[in-house]
């Protein structure tokens, strides 16, 4: 049984959650030849201030630097 991760900024629609994860589940099926009922996508969602890309938090990347 395949067991998908990502990780990503949370997405507050719904919605976009079902759409995305039924594309992955069928991409994922056909790429390896099995039932769509096999396939687990576990999405875990972080907030800017968890996130950091270097050295800084995602959540001050929009600040210039100089102003920390």
């Amino acid at each position: 049984m395949p067991v998908i991760t990502l990780e990503g900024p949370k997405v507050e629609d719904i919605d976009r959650k079902r759409d995305f994860t039924a594309k992955l589940t069928k991409l994922t099926a056909e790429f390896y030849n099995i039932r769509p009922e096999a396939i687990v996508i576990l999405l875990k969602e972080n907030s800017q201030e968890n996130v950091a890309s270097g050295g800084r938090l995602i959540i001050d990347l929009a600040k210039p630097a100089d102003k920390e």
